[in-house]
């Protein structure tokens, strides 16, 4: 018996900070950065008689969330309190939804590397405020974690919505697929940056095991403090690799909430985990219910932008893309809205998502910057496909004007006159480099004749080398191969 002899069950809880100005029920900025404790007042801080307001904004993007992972949303729903004690969390208690959340039944489809398609059901998506931040340690090393810790109660207040899935992943490859789903989505529709390294996506992963055949899902365990996907994915497989052991030792495994340890690659227990009834919930008394009619849902709804798998279906049907382009290029939106303009500019598709992904992903990635920040735009780079397409440029001549449009902010058209780069289409001019380049080397013309097809694209380059990269390489094949029968 091992591992292989297993199957693993899961389902995640994803916490999103939502994008708004100010928290979620106060008017406290949610900037991330700014120095501790400068972001907070007597709402955010819990102090007695300071009421909540909650941010229409807040709402809005919930809604707008639960909408694009194909939830319903509910026409009346409420907030709780939540009962726990924590030094982070200054009021003892969080404002978030329990047995009336603001979405639910929903559900993402993924596709993994296999081309296989799964659909992962969403039990739910309720809003809830952040908690603090503790501090294990201080400028110079003067604390120390074995002495005392700081809290820094910015974030206390910034809004959340908490994803939870239904236990339909299988494997820690569908766990990373359906974050990347439920990270491109939120980012397509701009309720969240999704920025794991400020904290605005966060995971708990919960991981059971049965044996395979079974129908009676194992304890599970829920594994915290995952910073990355790809830590979501180590952290499962330790997991496994863990429960199995325990089974197979005839141990019992126990329901706990355990922390994830990246630098060890292990995970350690925490606490036995909590129940409903440990929090001790009860409506907020300082909220009122939530009331969202059809009509404000179905606003929220038509402002929703084109989805990426809708785009991707679009871009291969509209554009003629395979679907590996269609999937690079809608996988960001703005990436997107710049490939389509520059397709539509140049008037050749394919060569537009061919430098889109190529020549201007690899600027792009060396400049450490996003699309938004491109020295070349897309008008610009459509300038240079319109070259290649009508012969004046060849593709080789095309990747040096590139890169001077970068560097300088010219057009391609531009560049191409100051510079001198337009490609020689006359076959005579282009006959006579031939017949130089041929009489200069009688021995490499021999063995084309004597069928050396090899030698021939030698040719090719000695004459390009030769007209400096400009005559045009359809002529020249053509021309070469008639002179060297």
């Amino acid at each position: 018996m091992g591992v292989q002899d297993f199957q693993m069950v899961s389902g995640l809880e994803v916490h999103v900070e939502l994008s708004t100005a100010t928290k979620v029920f106060c008017g406290c900025s949610t900037r991330f950065g700014a120095d501790p404790n400068t972001q907070t007042c007597p709402v955010c801080l819990g102090f007695p008689g300071a009421l909540p307001v909650l941010n229409a904004k807040v709402l809005e993007y919930a809604v707008k969330a639960g909408l694009a992972l194909n939830c319903e949303i509910a026409p009346f729903s409420k907030f709780d309190r939540k009962q726990y004690f924590y030094p982070d969390l200054d009021k003892a208690y969080q404002i978030s939804q329990f047995d009336l959340p603001i979405c639910k039944h929903g559900h993402l489809d993924i596709r993994l590397a296999d081309g296989s398609a799964k659909r992962i059901g969403i039990t739910r998506i309720h809003i809830e405020e952040d908690a603090g931040k503790l501090l294990h340690s201080a400028a110079g090393g003067q604390i120390s974690a074995a002495e005392s810790s700081l809290v820094d109660y910015n974030r206390g207040g910034v809004p959340l919505i908490e994803i939870v899935s239904e236990p339909d992943i299988r494997s820690p490859e569908e766990a990373v697929a359906y974050l990347d789903g439920i990270k491109e989505i939120l980012r397509y529709i701009q309720v969240s940056d999704c920025n794991m390294e400020e904290g605005s996506l966060r995971c708990d992963a919960n991981v059971s095991v049965m044996r395979k055949g079974a129908s009676e899902f194992g304890t599970r365990a829920e594994i915290k403090n995952m910073n990355s996907f790809k830590n979501v994915a180590l952290a499962m497989e330790s997991e496994i690799e863990r429960q199995v052991e325990l089974i197979e030792r005839g141990d019992k495994v126990v329901l706990e909430t355990r922390s994830w340890d990246a630098e060890k690659g292990i995970s350690r227990s925490m606490r036995g985990k909590e129940g409903a009834a440990d929090y001790r919930y009860f409506p907020e008394p300082d909220l009122p219910p939530v009331v969202m009619s059809p009509e404000a849902i179905q606003a929220i709804r038509q402002g929703l932008p084109e989805l990426p798998e809708a785009k991707r279906a679009r871009f291969a049907a509209q554009y003629g893309l395979p679907a590996y382009d269609a999937g690079v290029l809608c996988a960001d939106q703005a990436m997107a809205a710049y490939y389509e303009a520059c397709a539509a500019a140049s008037g050749d598709p394919k060569a537009a998502s061919n430098w889109v992904m190529g020549d201007l992903a690899a600027l792009l990635k060396k400049l450490d910057k996003g699309i938004q920040g491109s020295p070349v735009s897309a008008q610009a780079l459509a300038g240079l496909v319109k070259l290649i397409k009508d012969g004046t440029i060849s593709g080789k001549i095309a990747k040096a004007v590139f890169e001077d449009m970068a560097a300088s902010g010219k057009s391609a058209e531009a560049v191409v006159k100051e510079k001198g780069l337009v490609q020689i289409a006359d076959p005579n001019a282009v006959a006579a480099i031939i017949d130089k380049v041929i009489a200069e080397n009688p021995k490499q013309a021999e063995e084309v004749r004597s069928g050396k097809v090899a030698t021939l694209g030698w040719f090719v380059g000695q004459v390009m080398k030769a007209s400096a990269g400009k005559a045009n390489p359809g002529l020249v094949n053509q021309i070469l191969k008639e002179k060297l029968k």
